[in-house]
């Protein structure tokens, strides 16, 4: 009984051992993956607030829900003209 109660516990250790540093190193993605807008000459970090952006954008101009990564850099373009154009408001 001992035994088992030793093999759960190492078990649990492990299990949290490994979660943690996972979960941050898949933070550390989400935060750091930038886009360059070459006609602004600047930087847009993909977050939340920016999918929902391109969400609206999207829908705006009548395009398919799809992945910005995957846009043909064309549509890249005109969504990062149409952002700057449409700056999240202050609250």
């Amino acid at each position: 009984m001992k035994t088992t109660t030793r093999y759960i516990g190492a078990f649990l250790l492990a299990a949290g051992l490994i979660a943690v540093p996972m979960a941050i190193a898949d933070d550390r993605d989400h935060d750091t993956h930038r886009y360059y807008d070459r006609d602004h000459k600047d930087y847009h970090r993909w977050n939340d607030n920016e999918q929902r952006s391109y969400g609206l954008f999207l829908n705006e101009n009548h395009i398919q829900v799809h992945v910005f990564r995957k846009a043909p850099p064309s549509e890249q373009q005109q969504y990062w003209k149409w952002r700057h154009e449409h700056p999240d408001e202050k609250r």
